[in-house]
C-alpha cells in the first residue's frame, strides 16, 4: 500500500472510536455499565495505538485533508468525558444534587481543556488533569466508595486541570517510560477484565486498576518534585 493509503486507514481507525462511543452509550443508555465500560475500553485502545501509527505514516504530510489531531479531540470528549459522566449521574454513585454538580463540573470543566492550547508540556505530557473521566469513573465503579469520597475526587481532579500539574502521557512522555506504559497496559487489561465479571467485588482486577491509576495520575507529579521541573 502507498504512504497516502496507510494514512488515511489510521485516519479511519482513530474514527472508529466514534462508532465504540455510540455502542457505549447505546448500553449506558440501558443502564448496563459492564458493556459500556467494555467499550470504552475498545476505544481507549484504540486511542492508544492510533497516535504512535499516526507518527509512523505521517497522516499531516500524507493524508491532510483530515485534520487527526480534531478528530481524535472529538472522540476523546465523548470517550473519556461525556458517556463517563452520564453514567456517573445515571449509577446512582451521586445522590440528588451531587449527582447534578459532577456531570455539571465534569463537562464544562472538559470543554475548556480539550480547547487549551497549552495542555501539551515540552516532553509531551499534560499539563493538569488530562480529562481522563473514563478511567476515573470505570475504578468508582468497580471500588463503590461513598459518595462524599466520589464528590471531593471529582472536585479535586476539575480543579487539577486548572493548575500547572503535571500528568505523564503513557505513550509519549520518555522519562519512566519503562514503567508507566506497561502501568498503561495493565490498567487496560485490569479494566476489561472488572466489565468482563460486571464489577464483582472480590474481583483481583480492582486492586490491578487501583495500583495502575495511581501511578498513571502521580508519575507526573511526583516528576516535578523529584527533578524540580517547570511546565
Amino acid at each position: 500500500m502507498t504512504a497516502k493509503t496507510n494514512a488515511y486507514l489510521v485516519h479511519l481507525l482513530t474514527a472508529s472510536g466514534a462508532v465504540f462511543a455510540m455502542l457505549a452509550m447505546l448500553e449506558a443508555a440501558k443502564g448496563d455499565w459492564a458493556a459500556m465500560f467494555f467499550w470504552l475500553v475498545v476505544a481507549f485502545a484504540v486511542d492508544g495505538v492510533d497516535g504512535p501509527l499516526a507518527r509512523k505514516t505521517d497522516v499531516q504530510t500524507n493524508a491532510p485533508r483530515i485534520d487527526g489531531v480534531l478528530l481524535d479531540l472529538i472522540i476523546d470528549y465523548l470517550t473519556y468525558v461525556f458517556i463517563p459522566a452520564f453514567a456517573l449521574f445515571h449509577s446512582g454513585l451521586l445522590p440528588g444534587w451531587t449527582g447534578w454538580f459532577a456531570i455539571i463540573v465534569i463537562t464544562f470543566m472538559s470543554a475548556i481543556y480539550f480547547a487549551d492550547t497549552r495542555m501539551k508540556t515540552s516532553d509531551y505530557s499534560f499539563s493538569g488533569f488530562p480529562g481522563c473521566w473514563n478511567m476515573v469513573v470505570l475504578v468508582l465503579f468497580a471500588i463503590k466508595p461513598q459518595f462524599e469520597i466520589i464528590l471531593v475526587l471529582v472536585s479535586v481532579l476539575a480543579i487539577a486541570m486548572l493548575f500547572p500539574i503535571k500528568f505523564v502521557h503513557p505513550v509519549r512522555t520518555k522519562r519512566w517510560r519503562a514503567v508507566t506504559l506497561p502501568m498503561a497496559f495493565a490498567w487496560t487489561f485490569f479494566a476489561g477484565w472488572a466489565a468482563w465479571v460486571n464489577f464483582h467485588p472480590e474481583s483481583w482486577a480492582h486492586w490491578g486498576l487501583i495500583i495502575s491509576s495511581l501511578w498513571l495520575l502521580g508519575a507526573g507529579a511526583a516528576q516535578q518534585l523529584i527533578y524540580r521541573e517547570k511546565l
